[in-house]
């Protein structure tokens, strides 16, 4: 055994040792004492902390959010609780530590709502901020804007939201707290990132090497561990998206594959999404994310947090009940919107990038919680920006929010290619690729406005932060950026759409897909929505083995990236090739981050047992 492998493995042995000597944040998280409205101590001080409030808004609701304390401290706490072999590696906070050193003191918060009900509101305190209701004109006067609605497409699901003709006034009594209105921002509603293509068979077996892949087919492939090593056991992966979903369709989904449905739990955000609509882009992407990070870790209990819209507004509403219940171990999100969208230049001279820094704090606390975020790096590639706005002509180089932040594991795409053997559900890993498709003309994809636009492309998306700085554990590999790069991590997400250029006979011989049930039907879809939930699966089932949270895993990933091995081979599928507008190199990309997993090496069992044939004992 070689010097380098013998330190490799005694890291491991750290890495285990220190996880199950980790503080909060285990198997079983306790529910917040506010999911019953019970009075917590803060201090000294009591307050009575609400869950975030399932019902609709009575009138008008805006998130108030007051700012961190010792926000510098707490970067270096999360880096700490996130680095392998670090003092206090997986040592978590419960939500009441984090209240009690980081967030607005319990003063600010009470001030914040007194002043906020003496104007008229309704409000429910949160951990760093305020939910308040009011009538429309309460709000319009209160912070000096005139509201009109306005209403988007995501995807043929119509979502309405209200809209700010200039940035809110802030009262005295809340601008001496440096509050911030998180609600009634011009931004676009965020994007969903998958796309439906047509089946040309009924997939009964794995009939072609390019898929379509069931939740099996990708589990051999990336060569998981066995089912009866590891499912991801006691573990909580939520969803967060605007529309519902089909118990039907779950129960058609797993029970093709001969495997009981996983614990599904539906948690209402705000007055909860819109019903499941067959036609709905995304009612799909629910369903995708719940039956592919299901299929994943079929041992942990899905929970889906069910929001209203894909605006900032309830976006960040979704994300705040995530730090507020503090039962997710992982979170995926499957949606995004262009960075640029947020800055003056394309909102009329309003800069908007502090809502941006409201997402930071909430997954910053998640973060110090243990919870792991995941996001889609988006569908257009490298160019994932319009080139104007209101009125764009084109695309540019842009990266997807919040899959940019810091705090968040991007995830990006590949085409995936397996063995196939006729009458066989054998499906090992072969290659892969991640070459964009170029959209036919007139067509388009709509992942960055609601219609095409010249020029855009399908692939991971993947770029250059303009909003962020270079994080710590991207030092440890050369990113090629000095800002904030993403992707970080990959999986399959499959190619070929509905109106691309791509010759027919690339797409059959190497662009893949996913096969799930939508509406009651067989269905393929492609996307980084795909690879996103496959991923918070895939980390479940690494919680699992660790015994703990695994918090911001973007430490953990680019620490493995510098190591390449865990003791049985190479931990990533690196040097993939493809182009997203950069090109797949060996070592860090700006197509797959740091390559697709080997699942197995991955969460800490490099010497197997692996998932083997799909719907056998060891991969149902």
């Amino acid at each position: 055994m070689t010097l380098r492998l013998r330190t490799v493995l005694a890291s491991i042995a750290v890495l285990v040792l220190a996880a199950c000597q980790g503080g909060g944040g285990g198997s079983n998280p306790v529910p917040p004492s506010t999911e019953n409205g019970a009075p917590i101590t803060m201090g000294n001080a009591s307050a009575e902390f609400a869950a975030v409030p399932q019902t609709a808004p009575n009138g008008v609701r805006a998130y108030i959010h007051l700012p961190l304390r010792n926000v510098g401290q707490l970067e270096k706490l999360v880096e700490q609780q996130s680095t392998p072999n670090a003092p206090l590696y997986h040592h978590w906070l419960t939500p009441q530590q984090f209240r009690d050193s980081y967030g607005p003191t319990i003063s600010d918060l009470r001030a914040a709502a007194a002043a906020l009900q003496s104007y008229g509101f309704k409000t429910t305190i949160t951990t760093q901020g305020i939910f308040a209701d009011a009538p429309q004109a309460t709000v319009e006067r209160t912070f000096g804007i005139h509201l009109r609605s306005h209403t988007e497409s995501v995807r043929q699901q119509q979502m309405s939201s209200l809209v700010a003709d200039r940035a809110p006034i802030l009262p005295a009594a809340l601008s001496k707290l440096s509050a911030q209105v998180a609600a009634f921002s011009s931004v676009p509603a965020h994007r969903v990132f998958s796309r439906r293509i047509a089946l040309k068979a009924t997939p009964e077996n794995r009939y072609s090497p390019v898929g379509p892949y069931w939740f099996d087919d990708l589990k051999q492939a990336y060569e998981y561990p066995a089912y009866q090593v590891a499912r991801g056991q006691g573990k909580t992966i939520a969803i967060v998206m605007a529309s519902d979903f089909l118990d039907s369709d779950m129960a058609a989904y797993f029970g093709h594959e001969h495997l009981a449905v996983p614990h599904i739990v539906r948690r209402p955000v705000g007055g909860g999404a819109p019903p499941f609509d067959p036609n709905s882009g995304v009612s799909a992407e629910v369903t995708i994310d719940v039956q592919e990070s299901g299929g994943s870790a079929p041992g942990a209990t899905i929970m889906v947090y069910l929001i209203p819209d894909l605006f900032d507004s309830s976006d960040i509403a979704g994300f705040v009940a995530v730090d507020e219940d503090n039962l997710a171990d992982v979170v995926s999100y499957s949606a995004g919107q262009c960075e640029l969208d947020y800055t003056a230049a394309y909102n009329l001279g309003i800069d908007m990038t502090g809502i941006l820094q409201v997402y930071h704090q909430v997954f910053l606390q998640g973060n110090s919680q243990g919870i792991t975020f995941m996001n889609s790096s988006g569908d257009s590639g490298a160019l994932g920006c319009p080139n104007s706005f209101p009125f764009p002509t084109g695309v540019i180089a842009g990266v997807s929010s919040p899959a940019s932040d810091p705090n968040i594991t991007g995830v990006g795409g590949t085409n995936l290619i397996t063995s196939f053997i006729p009458g066989s559900l054998r499906s090992t890993y072969v290659s892969e690729n991640a070459f964009f498709d170029r959209w036919a003309p007139g067509q388009g994809g709509g992942e960055i406005v609601p219609g095409p636009l010249p020029g855009q492309i399908w692939a991971s998306g993947g770029g250059k932060s303009v909003i962020f700085g270079k994080p710590s554990y991207q030092l440890l590999v050369d990113t090629h950026a000095s800002t904030r790069a993403v992707p970080d991590v990959s999986l399959q997400m499959g190619g070929c759409p509905i109106g691309t250029a791509t010759p027919a006979s690339v797409c059959e011989k190497s662009r893949s897909a996913g096969v799930f049930v939508f509406g009651g039907q067989l269905a393929g879809f492609i996307g980084t929505s795909l690879s996103s939930p496959e991923f918070a699966g895939l980390q479940a089932i690494q919680d699992e083995v660790l015994g703990s949270r695994a918090g911001n895993v973007n430490f953990l990933l680019y620490s493995l990236a510098r190591a390449e091995s865990t003791g049985n081979g190479p931990i990533f599928h690196n040097d993939i090739p493809g182009n997203n507008g950069y090109p797949s190199t060996r070592g860090y990309n700006f197509v797959v981050g740091n390559g697709t997993v080997r699942g197995s090496q991955y969460a800490f069992r490099p010497f197997g047992p692996f998932a083997g044939d799909p719907q056998t004992p060891s991969n149902p």
